[in-house]
């Protein structure tokens, strides 16, 4: 077998940028589209061509209602325009205004406000001109924080339907108020005639299960610590961390657990919040919300031991990155490689092709650990060709499996994860060229041939791959591109 080209971003957590250990995990960047373009790269125009082709392609398969992937694919090839070298730049303030357009024309309220804050974080990382987004005629960052009010609650047409509350409106939160802080627009959000940050943390008390809350509230307070907005969190009439975090205590109390198609066990559903909140107590420096209302630790590492390998590397990544920014890492997991070791022995248990998740999506999460830890050697190429070579078998029945339908219309999910973590390794080509395991297209025109029509069946899963291919686009800025003024002025108060 011919060896896999690599080419990694970092050699270990010491060379991860504030950014990328804020939002470290792919499920916040394909389901939510926050913090996308990390770990950027120099412009590759066969890159490039890929990623238009892709999106061609999706838009001639997508429903024509469905504003979201055409704004995608404009705001990609408006990224890959302004990245490619040597190019003028006369095209650029025309070619504004239809893509603000393109965002107002998304139907539902929070992927238009989504599709927004994707636009307003590329133009800070981009290094764009403000006065772009904000002049005589038009604010448009004043737009999408308008968007938000919007939101209605459970609105999410899943099988969690009436668990989800407030959740959509709180990861849209995320989204703008980070947007409008890449711009250095975060004075707009506490105002004398509006507080928008502790209306957001209002908004927690309205999930029906600690689960979704703590779940998105560590997200919530990771980007307000960002913000320099702490004070919101804690000083004020009400203690929100102390509020969720004494909410996830009572998980058993209150039951309704998430529902998942593959279903997931208990620990890996308590101990998932748990640890994004930890990574929000990282952010904020208060050290005390580590015993109290428990020792957070010693239950996250309790909880971990009661998961099954074959799904405790999903959380392996949300554990390691949460230690690593609290300066907890070296007395909590004293032997990182051993645990690495066991973290990469899963390649070899679980089958990738058996379901969309808890399997489908396995396989990059503990490349991407690897990756981050600089543990590649660990990760054999035959590994990276089988993640990329078992879509297909997505559609026949495993040993834990509901339905091939379910496999089918969540395929995204799996095929969005590999594609971002193949790109980060620099080995996107087993998901761009063709090969034999697709009768001679390539991964991804086999997957965008075989969605549904109008992606009916699919539904919105697709933004996944939206997100992972704008990502993709805005990686291509440039390898010397620094962070953006946000990121370079925060420090992690517990480990530098």
């Amino acid at each position: 077998m011919n060896s896999v080209t690599r080419s990694l971003p970092v050699s270990g957590l010491g060379d991860m940028s504030n950014e990328s250990r804020m939002i470290a995990t792919p499920w916040s960047r394909m389901l939510r589209g926050i913090g996308l373009g990390q770990y950027p790269i120099d412009y590759d125009a066969a890159v490039a061509g890929h990623i238009r082709d892709a999106f061609d392609r999706l838009a001639k398969k997508v429903s024509p209602s469905d504003g979201y992937t055409l704004f995608c694919r404009d705001m990609a090839d408006f990224t890959l325009r302004v990245a490619e070298p040597g190019g003028d730049r006369d095209w650029m303030a025309p070619a504004v205004g239809p893509l603000l357009e393109a965002v107002r024309s998304v139907p539902n309220p929070y992927y238009r406000a989504t599709a927004g804050s994707i636009l307003m974080d590329a133009f800070a990382k981009l290094g764009l001109d403000l006065s772009l987004l904000v002049n005589d005629e038009r604010d448009f960052p004043a737009e999408v924080l308008g968007m938000l009010d919007e939101i209605a609650p459970d609105a999410i047409p899943d099988e969690n339907q009436g668990r989800h509350g407030e959740y959509e409106r709180v990861s849209a939160c995320c989204t703008v108020f980070l947007a409008l802080g890449q711009l250095g627009l975060r004075d707009r959000l506490v105002t004398a005639e509006r507080n928008h940050v502790v209306e957001a943390l209002n908004l927690l008390e309205h999930f029906p299960i600690p689960y979704f809350c703590g779940r998105v509230g560590g997200m919530l307070m990771s980007v307000i610590a960002l913000l320099g907005y702490t004070e919101h969190i804690f000083d004020g009439e009400r203690d929100y961390m102390a509020e969720v975090l004494g909410y996830l205590t009572r998980a058993d109390e209150v039951g309704n657990w998430p529902a998942f198609p593959n279903p997931m066990p208990t620990p890996w559903l308590k101990v998932y919040p748990l640890l994004t909140m930890l990574n929000a107590v990282a952010m904020c420096g208060r050290a005390e919300y580590l015993t109290q209302p428990i020792d957070a630790l010693a239950e996250s590492r309790k909880l971990m031991s009661e998961i099954p390998w074959n799904t405790r590397v999903h959380m392996s990544q949300y554990y390691v990155i949460a230690l690593h920014n609290l300066g907890r890492l070296a007395d909590q997991l004293p032997d990182l490689n051993s645990f690495m070791q066991d973290v990469t022995a899963v390649l070899d248990i679980v089958d990738p092709g058996e379901n969309f998740s808890p399997r489908g999506n396995a396989y990059p999460y503990i490349i991407e650990l690897s990756m981050m830890t600089g543990r590649m050697d660990l990760i054999p190429d035959e590994a990276l060709v089988r993640m990329a070579d078992s879509f297909p078998d997505l559609d026949r029945v495993g040993d834990w499996t509901n339905s091939i339908d379910d496999n089918r219309a969540n395929r995204a999910f799996p095929f969005s994860y590999a594609l971002n973590v193949l790109g980060e390794i620099g080995a996107a080509e087993l998901i761009f060229t063709p090969r034999e395991r697709y009768e001679g297209r390539s991964a991804i025109t086999w997957f965008v041939d075989d969605l549904s029509e109008d992606t009916r069946e699919e539904g919105d899963r697709i933004s996944m791959l939206d997100h992972c291919l704008v990502s993709y686009a805005l990686r291509m800025r440039g390898a010397d591109a620094g962070q953006t003024k946000l990121f370079q002025s925060f420090s992690f108060p517990f480990s530098g």
